[in-house]
């Protein structure tokens, strides 16, 4: 079961460890996360090793500079006993990204554990990621709708609804050239949120 925080709202039991994705994603040490929100590195420490509970004013702050939704510590629909760690319903899909940011992606593993996630991302018209970007990652995508242009180191790809795609260490970037939003199922390995 969830944590409760000292308002009541029901908080995913993985709080701690999505926190502590969440930061490295982000490239930001306990330290830096501490700062940005006005707590002290035990405290942040302790919350992702799931040793301390969190105010929802504090979690607000943590969001804000982590830059997902509040919604994405809590739990949407309790999934019953025995779905818990295999199956995420549409509904209760964690989502990180925005429409304004030109992405948004929707966690389609049933946590942020394992050996690879498993996401599907909405690449909005126009949108891209200019500067190229290098994780030691191996990640594999499929085109279910839209165009998606990938730079893969200096080769570029133009790919359509139907192609797919894989790609391990390379720099990558994107751009959606196309006038409606490009749907990509994309998997990370290892997980990187």
């Amino acid at each position: 079961m969830g944590a409760t925080t000292s308002e009541g709202p029901q908080l995913r039991s993985s709080l701690g460890h999505d926190l502590r994705a969440l930061r490295r994603l982000r490239r930001m040490t306990i330290a830096e996360l501490a700062a940005a929100t006005n707590r002290s590195v035990g405290f942040i420490s302790q919350v992702e090793r799931g040793l301390s509970q969190i105010s929802l004013r504090d979690l607000q702050r943590l969001t804000e500079v982590l830059d997902v939704p509040l919604s994405w510590f809590f739990i949407n629909e309790p999934a019953p006993p025995g779905e818990r760690g295999y199956i995420v319903r549409s509904a209760d899909r964690r989502q990180v990204g925005s429409r304004e940011g030109g992405l948004i992606e929707e966690l389609l593993s049933p946590d942020l554990g394992g050996t690879f996630e498993l996401f599907r991302s909405e690449f909005e018209p126009g949108a891209e990621m200019p500067a190229p970007q290098r994780r030691e990652t191996e990640e594999a995508g499929f085109v279910i709708e839209g165009e998606l242009e990938l730079w893969l180191d200096e080769r570029h790809f133009h790919l359509v609804a139907g192609d797919s795609f894989r790609f391990h260490g390379e720099a990558y970037r994107w751009r959606n050239p196309g006038e409606r939003s490009a749907v990509v199922l994309w998997v990370i390995a290892p997980p990187v949120y």
